[in-house]
């Protein structure tokens, strides 16, 4: 099992778009009311902690306008997408970034997801309040790491001004 430790501060200003921002709500417990939170599933928006806003939405396809959101975050949200709706939620993100906007990704480095699962245990320190918790797939083209995600987002023009390999995860950071 892959393992992880993350203290992530109260650093963003502006609006904040979350990408698979259900279950545990990481960025949208921070941020709260700066944050909208979106997955495609409604139980884990029901499962996420009252705050930010909520909105049933598939990040490979945002309802949002062009430059709405000065930040946007993925928060070990990719690895349950496939490579196909990885480069469109990517390229979406682009989309509505405002210009000098950022795109956060924090997720896990993958070499293998089947036949046995992927699991990645996390212990998090979201703004001073502790979440523990586990993620885990089962598929096939679940490979990835973080040049995966430079190509794809060099392919929206956004560029890469941060990048931190930690071994089981990485986090990403891209300016429009």
């Amino acid at each position: 099992m892959a393992y992880a430790r993350l203290s992530l501060a109260r650093t963003f200003s502006g609006p904040i778009l979350d990408l698979g921002g259900g279950g545990e709500g990481i960025i949208g417990r921070i941020y709260c009311h700066q944050a909208v939170v979106i997955d495609n599933r409604q139980d884990e928006l029901d499962e996420a902690p009252v705050g930010p806003r909520k909105l049933l939405m598939d990040a490979a396809d945002l309802t949002f306008a062009d430059a709405s959101f000065q930040h946007v975050t993925a928060f070990f949200s990719f690895l349950y997408m496939s490579h196909d709706i990885q480069a469109q939620a990517i390229a979406q993100a682009a989309r509505v970034l405002c210009p000098g906007g950022s795109l956060h990704i924090w997720d896990a480095e993958i070499r293998s997801a089947f036949p046995d699962p992927f699991l990645i245990e996390l212990d998090i320190d979201a703004a001073g309040t502790p979440v523990h918790t586990t993620y885990g797939i089962i598929k096939k083209d679940a490979v990835q790491g973080p040049d995966h995600f430079i190509h794809l987002c060099r392919n929206t023009h956004l560029h890469l001004t941060d990048r931190q390999d930690r071994g089981d995860w990485f986090y990403l950071c891209f300016m429009k």
